[in-house]
C-alpha cells in the first residue's frame, strides 16, 4: 500500500479534538468517515498532534494509507468531497516514504494564539480568537515569555489529565507581538505537554494586564505545581500551525 502526506485545515468549533471520540465529533472521525466512504472499508489516519476541543489548525499534517490505488490528486479530492460541509479541508496531498510517520516523524510543532484586546463583542472573529476586554501590554508579555523558553519542567502548565510521561519539554520559541488590536503568540517546541500552549498564554494574558510581573511567571514556572497556574487560555484562539519534519 501507499503511504500519503496530507496537509489538512480546520476549524475546531464543532469537534471535541482531533482525536475520535465516542461522545462527540473529532477531525479525525470525519476523515476516517470520509476515506471509508471512498474506500469500503475502514482506513486509519494518524496526524501530527492532537488538538483539544475547539483548536484549530492551518496546516496538520497527517499520514493515510489507502486500500487500493490512487493518485494523491484524485485522493484529495475525493475526500475534500466527502467532508463537505464540515469545516476540515486537505490542502495538499503526496506520496510520503514507508517509513514516514505524521507524528513520530515530527521534529518541530508551532503553534500560534491568537487574542483580540478590545472593548466591542468580537462577530466574525468570534470562536477564532480569545477576546480580553483590559489593553495588554505585548512588551512585558513578550519580556516575561522568555523566562520560559529553554528545557525546564513545565508541571504547572500541564494538565491534570496529561498522559505524557515527563513533563520536561524544551520550548525552542515563545514571542508575542501586536498587530494593531491583535496580539500574536508564536510557540514552537519538537513536542508539547496536554494544555501547555493554553497556559503559558493565560499567565502572560495576567502579565500583559498587569497582575502578574516576569518575576511571578517564573515562580509559577519553578513551582512546578498546576495549582500555581493563573490561568488557561480558552481554546478559541490556538491554532497549529504547521509542523516540521
Amino acid at each position: 500500500m501507499t503511504r500519503f502526506k496530507l496537509t489538512i485545515e480546520y476549524d475546531g468549533r464543532p469537534f471535541m479534538g482531533w482525536q475520535r471520540q465516542d461522545h462527540g465529533p473529532s477531525v479525525q472521525g470525519a476523515i476516517e468517515a470520509a476515506a471509508f466512504a471512498i474506500f469500503g472499508e475502514a482506513v486509519a489516519v494518524h496526524a501530527a498532534g492532537r488538538t483539544d476541543a475547539g483548536v484549530h489548525a492551518r496546516e496538520m499534517v497527517a499520514h493515510i494509507e489507502p486500500p487500493r490505488a490512487i493518485t494523491p490528486f484524485r485522493l484529495m479530492e475525493a475526500l475534500n468531497a466527502r467532508l463537505r460541509p464540515t469545516p476540515v479541508a486537505v490542502l495538499a496531498c503526496e506520496v510520503a516514504a514507508d517509513d514516514f510517520h505524521a507524528r513520530f516523524s515530527c521534529v518541530a510543532r508551532h503553534y500560534e494564539y491568537v487574542i483580540v484586546d478590545r472593548r466591542a463583542p468580537l462577530t466574525w472573529e468570534k470562536g477564532l480568537a480569545w477576546r480580553v476586554v483590559l489593553p495588554l501590554d505585548a512588551e512585558a508579555m513578550h519580556e516575561a515569555a522568555q523566562m520560559l523558553v529553554g528545557r525546564h519542567d513545565f508541571t504547572t502548565f500541564r494538565s491534570a489529565h496529561c498522559q505524557a510521561e515527563s513533563p520536561l519539554r524544551t520550548l525552542d520559541r515563545l514571542d508575542v507581538a501586536r498587530e494593531g488590536e491583535t496580539i500574536r503568540i508564536a510557540a514552537s517546541a519538537r513536542s508539547f505537554l496536554h494544555h501547555q500552549v493554553r497556559s503559558m498564554v493565560g499567565c502572560l494574558a495576567l502579565v500583559g494586564q498587569g497582575k502578574w510581573s516576569a518575576v511571578d511567571l517564573k515562580a509559577a514556572l519553578d513551582a512546578k505545581d498546576r495549582a500555581a497556574l493563573g490561568l488557561n487560555a480558552p481554546p478559541d484562539g490556538l491554532y497549529f500551525d504547521r509542523a516540521d519534519y
